[in-house]
């Protein structure tokens, strides 16, 4: 390893299937060093995990990163969002976290829209009407169901938030992941007590918010993990909006994310409050708002798709009339929660090609349907869609974007976003820079720029039908029937 410039510092991202840590020299971005450890998630009716895997997951990660993490003079934790960690008074886990895509809380959505004055007074308060994906809605399910486990809890966590505590021992969270929750008002910036007194959740049970480019304590004793004692601690943040600090993201600049869930968002200076429910009205980790539309099913539904097919991922063929809606866990944009897949205008001369191509189709077009709202007027129109996450490297999904977005698409060289923007949250504390500057001056959003070609309308149409006339059959529980 050559000599860095700078200070080494840490960012990591704990998503839902693993953790990556990435060692980066804070004067010039060059990584240093990584590591990535794997998590388990259940399967059936809903997705758990432990949060002790994602400690484990955490120290096997920093270890593959030998001495370069022993020297990192500050580590931020990037996460993914709206989790529900469930602490005892040990700080122990209840039970398994309850992850974002776990969709048995839609009930609790449905009733707590309706009991707090409807989605529009939500969006107003919140700046986003809950789904079965927010953190809110999980806890009303967890004290209807599992009333003894909730009784049991002495704090609540994110994912994020409980990694940072076990480096720190203070329970902290930041702006960007708290907006996730449900329970944060974003016009007071502050835990909403009327939503906390509806759904039984104590305040004093849950992390304070830190500041953008406060620290929010330094690495203690006992912690078993390759970092000096004193070593300096970032607020993190969800992953969202570590990704839009690891793109050094500027308002207006839309953003493709393509993985196990795929999202479409760009950093805006105007608080959102989308009453459809189709935007997420998050914070950013620096001071702005992130609108946001998220969708469950991506990249892992579409290799699903390819998997039943018998054909590597890769190999799509056009000119298919089939429509593939690749709802395979349920489906938060367009919110249908308890949809599955559905497969129509199967013809004798369909090729399995051409399914798995209606399986990307499916996918882009639901994150496409939101990026108009996601965009606001002072969006430029021209600038290059962003696409990243780990399907930003395969060249059908590539060509599918473009094929249906009719924009330029531009792929970042840089490599995990979420980690480079934690890393980048880390750098500021040391340098005293806004995040987003720090990761423009690592030129993080560099890469090829795909031209525009003619918007391939007329299967964004077919797929829009589809989509309508089958709605009140997709809103339906298939399991139950």
């Amino acid at each position: 390893m050559s000599a860095a410039e700078g200070p080494l510092v840490v960012g990591v991202d704990t998503s839902t299937q693993s953790t990556k840590a990435l060692v980066v020299d804070a004067a010039t971005g060059r990584v240093v060093a990584s590591g990535q450890a794997p998590h388990t998630v259940s399967s059936g009716a809903g997705r758990e995990s432990d949060p002790r895997q994602w400690w484990d997951a955490l120290g096997e990660a920093l270890n593959q990163c030998g001495e370069a993490a022993h020297e990192a003079a500050a580590v931020s934790i990037g996460g993914q969002q709206h989790g529900l960690v469930t602490l005892d008074a040990q700080g122990e886990p209840v039970r398994p976290a309850l992850l974002w895509n776990d969709v048995r809380s839609a009930p609790q959505a449905r009733r707590l829209i309706d009991e707090l004055g409807g989605a529009k007074a939500w969006a107003e308060r919140t700046g986003s009407v809950p789904s079965a994906s927010f953190t809110v809605t999980k806890w009303a399910w967890l004290t209807e169901h599992e009333p003894d486990a909730a009784r049991a809890v002495k704090s609540v966590r994110l994912p994020h938030d409980y990694l940072t505590e076990r480096l720190t021992g203070e329970g902290t969270t930041d702006r960007g992941d708290a907006s996730g929750t449900g329970w944060w008002a974003s016009g007071t910036e502050a835990y909403d007590e009327g939503i906390l007194a509806r759904v039984g959740l104590d305040p004093a049970l849950l992390p304070r918010v830190v500041r953008p480019g406060e620290v929010a304590g330094t690495v203690r004793d006992g912690h078993g993990l390759p970092f000096s004692k004193g070593t300096l601690v970032a607020a993190g943040t969800g992953d969202n909006a570590a990704a839009a600090l690891g793109l050094g993201l500027r308002p207006g600049v839309p953003v493709m994310s393509l993985g196990t869930s795929g999202t479409v968002y760009a950093v805006s200076r105007h608080r959102p409050a989308d009453p459809t429910g189709t935007v997420a009205g998050f914070a950013d980790a620096r001071g702005d708002w992130l609108p946001l539309a998220c969708t469950l099913n991506c990249t892992l539904a579409v290799d699903r798709v390819a998997s039943l097919l018998g054909l590597d991922r890769e190999a799509v063929e056009p000119g298919t009339g089939a429509t593939l809606l690749p709802f395979l866990d349920g489906e938060r944009t367009p919110n249908l929660p308890h949809s599955s897949g559905l497969l129509y205008g199967l013809r004798h001369d369909t090729t399995a090609g051409q399914l798995l191509q209606a399986a990307y189709d499916g996918a882009v077009h639901s994150l496409l349907g939101a990026l108009d709202l996601v965009l606001d007027a002072d969006a430029d129109p021209s600038a290059p869609l962003l696409l990243i996450g780990g399907g930003a490297r395969g060249a059908a999904w590539q060509q599918t974007v473009r094929r249906l977005s009719g924009r330029p698409v531009q792929i970042p060289e840089a490599r995990e976003l979420v980690a480079l923007g934690a890393a980048a949250q880390a750098a500021g504390l040391l340098t005293g820079e806004d995040a987003a500057a720090v990761a423009r001056r690592w030129n993080t959003a560099a890469g090829p720029v795909l031209d525009a070609v003619e918007r391939d309308q007329a299967t964004l149409d077919r797929i829009t039908g589809v989509l309508s006339d089958t709605a009140p059959l997709l809103e339906q529980d298939a399991s139950a029937r």
